[in-house]
C-alpha cells in the first residue's frame, strides 16, 4: 500500500472499523436497548457509547504520538512537528468528546430533557460541580483544552515531555468511573483500568503516528522509528494484557460467565488482541529489518493496515463492553459490617502469624512496577554480560531483594491489613521510607542504565538519553541535594501524618498510591544521597554523612515517641469505627504503631551509619594508596619539597636571631 494514501485513510480505518465493532457491540450485547424506566432516548443511548469511543480514540493520538515522538524522533526535525499537530488535532477532539460525553452522561442520569432555560443549565451546573462523575467529565473537558493549547505550542523536548505527562494524568479521572467502582475490588478493578487505558493509548496512538509521519521519513528512518516503536508497543502490550485479564477476574467470575452476551465481547476483543499482539510480533521480528526493500516494504504497510483495522474493532467493541450488564451481580452489597461501610471490603480474619505469609492483596500498579524492575534490570545486567563487561553480583541480588520487599510491603499481608490496623501501617511505612531504598540504592540503576542502554547516535532520546537528562536537570540537582531530601525524610512523616494528606490515603486509592510513591522516592533520595554511587550534583563529607543520620535518628525516635504518648486516635472515624473484635483495641494498636516508628525505624538508620563509616574508611584508605603511588612515582617530591620550605624558615629565623 502507498504510505501517502495509508497516511490519508490509515485514520478513517481506525475511526470506521471502530464505528463497526461499537454499533455490533452494542447491538449484541444490548448496550443500547430502551430501558423499562426513565428511558434517555435512542440519541442518548447510542450517542453516549459513540462519544465515550470518540474520547478513547482521541486519548490514543493524543498519548500515543507524544510517547513515540518523545522516544523515537529528533525535535528539530519535521516528523516531530507533524507527531504535536497530530496530538494537538487529537487533543481538539478529546475535548469536544468528553464535553459531549459529560453531557450525554447528565442526560442519561438525570433524564433531564435539553432545554435553552435557566433550570436546566442549573441542573447540569450542579451535575457538573457537585457530582463526581460530572466532576470527571468537567475536568477532563478542561485538560482536553489545555492540552490542545500546549501541543500546539510546545516544539522542545522538555515541554513535550511535559505535555506528555500531563496527557497520561488527563486519563486518570476517566480510569476511576464505571462499572469498577462499584465492586469490592474496587481498588484493583479501578488500577487495572486506569492501565489498560494508558497502555492501549500508547500501542494505537504510536501505530496512527507510524502511518501520519511515514511521507515525511526516508526507509531507513523509518525502520529506525519501527524499531523504537516496537519496544514500546511490546511494553504497552503487556500492560494492556496483563490489566486486561485483572479486570476479567473482577467482572467474570467463573467460565460460566462466557456464557453471556458480555462473555461473548469480551472473548472477542480478547481474541482480536491476541490477533494484533501476534501480527505485529511477525511483522517486527521478520520484516522491520528489511523495509528498505521495495516488496517487502508494500506487505509491511498493508498489513500496519490490517492492524490499525484491528485495533479499531478492538476499540468499538471495547466501549459496547462497558455499555454492556457484566454477568456478576455488581451491585452495592448489603453493608453488614462498618469495615465493609469504610473500605467496601469485609473485615478480614485476625492477623495470625500464618496470616503473615499467605495473606494476598495484590496492587496492579506496584506488581508492574516490580516486574519491569526486575525484567529491565536483569536485561541490563545481561547485555553487560553478552560484551564482557562485570557488573557485582551483590548489587543485583539487592536490588533483586529490594523489589521482592517492595512486592511483599505492596501486595502482601501489609495491603491486606494496613486499612485496619494502625501498626501494620505504619509497618508498611517504615519499610517503604527506610528498608526498601536500603536495598534498592547499591543497586545503582541509573550507573546499570548508562553503562547497559545504547547510545543514540541520530540526535534522538533514547532510554539512556532521557535518565542522563533526567539526573543532570536544575530540578534533581534540587532534589538529590542532602538537605533537601533530609528535610524531606523527616518533614514528611510530621506533615503527612497530622495533615489531612493521611486521612486522603485512607479514603481515596489514588491517595494511597501517592502515599506508597512518597514515601518510596523520599527514602530512596535520601539513602542515595548517603551512600548511592549513582552520579547526583553533590554529596556531603562523610562527617556530615553521619552527624545527619544522628539528627534523623533522634527525630524518628520522637516521631516514634509522639504517637505513642498521644491519647486520641489518628483518624477515629476510621480506625476506631471498624468493629474489629480482634486483635489489640484501636489506641493500644496505635501505640504499638508508635513504637514500630520508633524501634523498626532505627534498624535501617543503623545499618546506614555503619555503611556510611565503611565507606568513609575506605575512601581514607583509597585516598592513602593514591598518595603513596603519587609519591612512588615523584620520589616524594612533594615531601622532599615541604622540608626544604621548613628549612629555609629555620634558616631565616636563626639569621634573624643573630
Amino acid at each position: 500500500m502507498n504510505p501517502r494514501v495509508l497516511r490519508a485513510v490509515g485514520p478513517s480505518i481506525l475511526a470506521l472499523t471502530a464505528a463497526l465493532g461499537l454499533i455490533w457491540g452494542l447491538a449484541y450485547g444490548g448496550g443500547a436497548d430502551p430501558l423499562q424506566i426513565a428511558d434517555p432516548g435512542p440519541v442518548v443511548r447510542w450517542g453516549l457509547p459513540a462519544a465515550t469511543m470518540l474520547v478513547n480514540i482521541s486519548a490514543a493520538g493524543m498519548l500515543g504520538t507524544l510517547v513515540l515522538a518523545l522516544y523515537a524522533l529528533k525535535a528539530s526535525e519535521r516528523a516531530f512537528e507533524v507527531a504535536l499537530d497530530t496530538a494537538s488535532i487529537s487533543a481538539a477532539i478529546f475535548t469536544v468528546a468528553s464535553a459531549l460525553t459529560g453531557f450525554f452522561t447528565f442526560v442519561n442520569i438525570t433524564n433531564a430533557a435539553p432545554s435553552a432555560d435557566a433550570l436546566f443549565g442549573e441542573q447540569l451546573g450542579r451535575f457538573l460541580i457537585q457530582q463526581e462523575v460530572g466532576r470527571t467529565w468537567l475536568i477532563t473537558t478542561i485538560a482536553g483544552a489545555v492540552l490542545t493549547v500546549l501541543t500546539f505550542a510546545v516544539r522542545g523536548w522538555t515541554s513535550t515531555l511535559f505535555v506528555a505527562i500531563l496527557a497520561a494524568a488527563a486519563l486518570v479521572p476517566m480510569g476511576t468511573q464505571g462499572h469498577s467502582g462499584e465492586l469490592s475490588t474496587h481498588n484493583l478493578a479501578m488500577t487495572a483500568l486506569i492501565l489498560h487505558m494508558i497502555g492501549a493509548a500508547v500501542w494505537v496512538g504510536g501505530l496512527v503516528l507510524l502511518v501520519v509521519i511515514r511521507p515525511v521519513l526516508t526507509r531507513d528512518e523509518m525502520g529506525g522509528v519501527l524499531r523504537r516503536y516496537s519496544s514500546l508497543a511490546i511494553v504497552a502490550f503487556v500492560a494492556v494484557a496483563a490489566s486486561g485479564v485483572a479486570r476479567t477476574t473482577v467482572s467474570v467470575q467463573s467460565w460460566a460467565g462466557f456464557i453471556s452476551p458480555y462473555g461473548a465481547l469480551l472473548a472477542v476483543k480478547v481474541i482480536v488482541l491476541i490477533a494484533i499482539g501476534m501480527l505485529a510480533a511477525w511483522y517486527r521480528l521478520r520484516l522491520i529489518s528489511k523495509i528498505g526493500q521495495e516488496t517487502v516494504s508494500r506487505l509491511f504497510w498493508l498489513l500496519i493496515a490490517i492492524e490499525v483495522a484491528f485495533m479499531g474493532i478492538a476499540s468499538g467493541v471495547a466501549v459496547a463492553l462497558a455499555r454492556t450488564a457484566p454477568p456478576a451481580d455488581e451491585t452495592v452489597p448489603v453493608v453488614r459490617t462498618p469495615a465493609e461501610l469504610l473500605t467496601s471490603s469485609p473485615l478480614p480474619p485476625e492477623l495470625t502469624i500464618a496470616r503473615w505469609f499467605t495473606s494476598w492483596e495484590i496492587d496492579l500498579l506496584w506488581a508492574f512496577v516490580v516486574a519491569f524492575g526486575v525484567f529491565f534490570y536483569l536485561a541490563g545486567v545481561w547485555r553487560l554480560h553478552r560484551r564482557g563487561d562485570k557488573w557485582p553480583i551483590y548489587r543485583t541480588a539487592l536490588w533483586l531483594l529490594g523489589m521482592a520487599l517492595l512486592f511483599w510491603v505492596t501486595c502482601g499481608p501489609l495491603n491486606v491489613y494496613q486499612d485496619y490496623l494502625f501498626s501494620v501501617h505504619m509497618m508498611g511505612h517504615m519499610l517503604l521510607t527506610m528498608a526498601i531504598p536500603l536495598l534498592l540504592v547499591p543497586g545503582s540503576p541509573i550507573t546499570l542504565a548508562a553503562r547497559a542502554i545504547e547510545k543514540r547516535q541520530d540526535g534522538s532520546r533514547g532510554g539512556r538519553e532521557w535518565i542522563l537528562w533526567a539526573v543532570h536537570t536544575p530540578v534533581a540537582r534540587v532534589v538529590t541535594n542532602p538537605f533537601f531530601t533530609a528535610a524531606m525524610f523527616v518533614g514528611s512523616l510530621w506533615v503527612f501524618y497530622y495533615t489531612d494528606l493521611f486521612r486522603w490515603s485512607l479514603y481515596d486509592h489514588l491517595g494511597h498510591e501517592w502515599m506508597v510513591a512518597h514515601f518510596l522516592i523520599t527514602g530512596y533520595l535520601f539513602v542515595q544521597s548517603l551512600i548511592g554511587i549513582d552520579p547526583v550534583p553533590y554529596r556531603f563529607p562523610y562527617a556530615f554523612r553521619l552527624l545527619t543520620l544522628i539528627t534523623v535518628m533522634a527525630t524518628h525516635a520522637f516521631f516514634g515517641v509522639a504517637i505513642m504518648m498521644q491519647s486520641t486516635l489518628f483518624i477515629a472515624e476510621w480506625f476506631g469505627s471498624m468493629g474489629r473484635e480482634w486483635g489489640l483495641t484501636p489506641l493500644a494498636d496505635q501505640y504499638t504503631g508508635g513504637g514500630v516508628a520508633w524501634s523498626v525505624g532505627e534498624i535501617p538508620t543503623l545499618i546506614l551509619a555503619i555503611t556510611v563509616a565503611i565507606q568513609w574508611s575506605r575512601n581514607d584508605d583509597r585516598l592513602q594508596r593514591r598518595t603513596d603511588r603519587q609519591a612512588d612515582r615523584t620520589g616524594d617530591a612533594e615531601l622532599a619539597e615541604y622540608n626544604a620550605q621548613l628549612q629555609a624558615l629555620a634558616d631565616k629565623d636563626a639569621r634573624a636571631a643573630r
